[in-house]
Parts: C-alpha cells; structure tokens; sequence
C-alpha cells in the first residue's frame, strides 16, 4: 500500500470540507443530538471497517464522535484505502 501524495490528498480535501489532515491521519469530528445517536453512527462506521478489514481510531463523549484514519501496512500514512473509508463514512444517514 503506497501513501497518497500531499497534493492528492488536498485535492481530495477540497470536496470534502468535513475531513482535515493532523499529524498523518485523515480526521474529521461529527456532532450528534444525543449519545445514543453518537454510539449508532458508530456501530455504522465499525461495520464499514470491518468490511474493508481497515480499522479507524474512533474517540467518543458524549453526543460527538471524532475519527482518524491512516494505514497501518503504509508507515501509518493516508493512502487511498482512508479515502474509500472517509467516503463511505460520508454517506451514513444518521448525522
């Protein structure tokens, strides 16, 4: 698995306003209504890691959800598999 360049990984950034980079990792914070909303959103992501057998730091309190995302086999940098994961966490309908 290769790392994404700096520059295809702001390009990419550019249509997704909610994702940012910190320290290797692609990051995003997701405010909820309520725990319970938070802790779903989450089971929701846990099964779309799963599916891709790729696994995101996920850090909850109480109604907001931060994720981070970078690959383990890539010297824990971004590559194209954090996007498809970033992506696909976009589309779940719960926030």
């Amino acid at each position: 698995m290769k790392p994404l360049s700096p520059d295809k990984i702001n390009e990419w950034l550019e249509d997704h306003d909610i994702w940012s980079v910190q320290k290797d990792e692609l990051c995003a914070e997701f405010t909820f209504k309520d725990f319970v909303q938070a802790m779903g959103f989450m089971v929701q992501v846990g099964i779309h890691a799963e599916k891709q057998d790729h696994h995101p730091r996920l850090e909850n309190t109480y109604n907001k959800v931060k994720i981070a995302l970078n690959t383990h086999d890539a010297g824990n940098k971004i590559t194209d598999r954090d996007i498809k994961l970033a992506e696909q966490i976009e589309t779940i309908n719960i926030y």
